[in-house]
């Protein structure tokens, strides 16, 4: 892993391991570094994921799934930014993380960049794609 002093850390109810297999089949220099699952004596459900770490575009990210049920998720507020480096790279993503999401800004050209979209995606993250040229 790489020397990166902050990780995002993104906390699931129940389908982190999906959405860091999901995450990481998206873009390229992206990895799994290493997934650790709760045992079967273990509070939080058995196999689920107690720690994972991985890679997107060569960025660290950390993920759980919490044992705890809270009254929040993901928000808009908060979104994973990525700087695409091709149109076809970011229309693909669109059209993936789109998949069982919403559009809350759809692929155009924007003031500030080439082409542009925010989405939610299924697990309730939010993205923003951009391409400058």
């Amino acid at each position: 892993m790489s020397t990166q002093k902050i990780a995002t850390f993104l906390m699931f109810d129940g389908r982190a391991e999906e959405a860091i297999n999901f995450y990481t089949s998206l873009f390229a220099d992206s990895t799994i570094v290493k997934v650790d699952h709760s045992g079967a004596s273990s509070p939080e459900q058995p196999g689920a994921v107690a720690q994972a770490a991985f890679t997107l575009k060569g960025t660290v990210f950390m993920a759980i799934d919490s044992p705890v049920k809270h009254h929040f998720g993901f928000t808009p507020s908060m979104s994973l930014f990525v700087h695409c480096d091709s149109i076809e790279e970011l229309d693909n993503a669109y059209h993936s993380l789109t998949e069982g999401g919403e559009v809350l800004m759809p692929p155009g050209e924007y003031p500030f960049s080439k082409r542009y979209c925010w989405v939610n995606d299924r697990f309730g993250v939010s993205w923003q794609l951009s391409y400058v040229g």
